[in-house]
């Protein structure tokens, strides 16, 4: 998380707990065209269908409302209401509204699909499969079920699932903007530069600021065609390190978060370790010390009230982490003279995917170490820093798709007693039961202090008070309204822990970036007393945790 929480209390200690009993995707690869499916041809878009792809969400709600009273449970108008809905952050009357057309015209798979996005956008992956897998039975052919198939896949960490049900929805609908969309995300370079080109040609119903994104994405690109770059790759001659943390100190007793050293250009700068960032985020200050040019222009956001905040993207020509030396690789610079507080970054633990990451919270560590080859590899992956290069990425969906293809979860005889863990970008998002009972999202967040909660969610299992202590801020500037919810116990993978008087924020925009429901963030206060082990290339986790051994109460 890029941002910040100072807490008014403590939490009490960590215990073991049942692990949570959450169906996780596993969906084989399926022979669509062994039956007999039509292309989509889809007819000229009707005023509501323009006002959507012309981004007038309100008035595409509106008319499809109109239209769905004349023709209750019809699919396609209900489809295009819940979009409508869904791009308003209106949740829960998507929810409703796919109920009362699927009373219209039960049985309708279009409308089990519709269900399933709705499902998958509340926060509720699980529900989403189940939903996924009756929606093809009752149609395989139906372009957007296998787009939902797809999504789940993919946070699930089966990406070769993922993009062959892509190229299975874009050959059943090559005009569908959300299909299509991720199909591109698939593309080699060059390909892929000339269909966002098309893409950002024609009415997608993309916000403004999603199209901001894009032409700055699509600059990007084009410039690594004039000046490529290799993959970060790693210099040294050894793959595994460790490295002692040091701490941001709120004053002389108080942790307030942890960090190493990373060289850049030689150039020394204090990162905090952060698994709620992603890549290696530092300050306009740092980089000119280091000589990093700017490369492309970009925009960063966090936790906090004030938006995107501007900056580039760089090369380094070196960066030195431990005993470990890389070459060639991307450093995010945000266009102002400190980051956060007095941190020079934050460096997210997702640059290290393509390694075994321990966080030896008690003795103050972090430790890298190979992963696991997979069935078939002599050895794994070559090492390098995902830094969240346009060419690289865990999926393989770009360079490494174009020599080995991308890749499903393998889960290594000495990690079966991990936790298996949604991820979406560089977040680790785990389902947590609150109080026993309520299943949430959370997510894995070494940048934030306290563990955090969303005042809806809190709202279900205990009493939420305004707190005017408190304060929260991050790269987005500070929360201006701030709560303290009472006592809740948290139970993720194998660990419980009851916390009092939990900071409480808004958490809307994290989970519209997201694209599901996220009900707050575990932090580093929880997270301190574990040892937490990371394969950032199969979504799993582990918590160890010693009575005996670094912290106690």
């Amino acid at each position: 998380m890029t941002g910040k929480v100072f807490p008014s209390a403590g939490a009490s200690r960590i215990v073991l707990a049942a692990s949570l009993a959450v169906a996780f995707l596993f969906l084989p690869a399926r022979r669509v065209f062994a039956v007999d499916c039509s292309i989509v041809k889809h007819d000229p878009p009707t005023e509501a269908d323009s006002a959507l792809l012309t981004a007038d969400y309100a008035k595409a709600e509106g008319l499809y409302r109109d239209e769905l009273a004349k023709h209750p449970g019809d699919p396609s108008l209900a489809t295009g209401l819940v979009h409508a809905l869904l791009r308003q952050q209106k949740v829960q009357e998507a929810a409703d509204a796919v109920k009362a057309s699927l009373t219209a015209s039960p049985g309708a798979a279009a409308l089990v699909t519709l269900r399933g996005e709705v499902e998958f956008r509340q926060g509720m992956p699980w529900a989403a499969t189940d939903t996924a897998n009756q929606s093809f039975k009752l149609d395989p052919c139906n372009p957007r079920t296998h787009l939902l198939i797809a999504s789940i896949a993919s946070i699930s960490s089966f990406y070769a699932v993922a993009q062959r049900e892509i190229a299975t929805a874009h050959q059943l609908d090559p005009e569908d903007p959300d299909i299509r969309g991720e199909w591109i995300g698939t593309m080699p370079l060059e390909k892929r530069i000339h269909e966002i080109e098309g893409s950002l040609a024609a009415p997608s119903g993309g916000e403004s600021e999603d199209l901001r994104h894009m032409h700055m994405y699509l600059d990007r690109l084009r410039k690594l065609t004039v000046e490529p770059h290799e993959p970060c790759h790693l210099v040294s001659t050894t793959a595994s390190t460790e490295i002692p943390f040091f701490q941001f100190l709120y004053d002389p007793k108080h942790i307030r978060a942890y960090g190493l050293e990373v060289k850049f250009n030689n150039t020394s700068a204090r990162l905090e370790v952060d698994t709620g960032a992603g890549g290696l985020l530092i300050s306009r200050t740092v980089a000119e010390r280091a000589g990093l040019k700017p490369f492309s222009q970009s925009e960063m956001s966090g936790i906090g009230d004030q938006g995107y905040k501007p900056g580039y993207t760089a090369f380094a020509d070196s960066i030195r982490i431990g005993n470990l030396d890389f070459k060639d690789c991307t450093v995010r610079v945000l266009d102002s003279r400190s980051v956060l507080g007095d941190t020079d970054g934050l460096i997210g633990m997702d640059v290290f995917s393509r390694f075994l990451v321990t966080l030896d919270y008690p003795m103050r560590k972090m430790l890298l170490g190979p992963l696991p080859p997979r069935p078939g590899e002599a050895i794994g992956a070559e090492p390098g820093l995902n830094t969240n290069d346009a060419e690289s990425d865990d999926s393989g969906t770009s360079s490494e798709a174009a020599a080995n293809g991308p890749h499903d979860r393998y889960v290594a005889p000495e990690m079966k007693d991990y936790t298996r863990v949604y991820r979406v970008g560089h977040d680790l998002i785990l389902p947590a039961a609150l109080n026993g009972a309520k299943l949430k999202l959370f997510i894995l967040d070494t940048g934030a202090w306290a563990t955090s909660i969303s005042p809806q969610a809190a709202r279900e299992v205990t009493k939420v008070h305004a707190d005017h202590e408190m304060e929260i801020k991050g790269i987005s500037g500070k929360v201006e309204k701030v709560f303290t919810a009472d006592q809740i116990t948290f139970t993720f993978g194998h660990m419980s822990q009851k916390v009092y008087d939990v900071a409480s924020f808004d958490t809307s925009n994290i989970s519209k970036s997201v694209g599901m429901d996220i009900s707050g963030f575990l932090g580093a206060a929880t997270l301190k007393l574990l040892t937490i082990h990371i394969d950032y290339r199969d979504g799993l986790v582990k918590f160890d945790y010693d009575a005996n051994r670094g912290y106690k109460f």
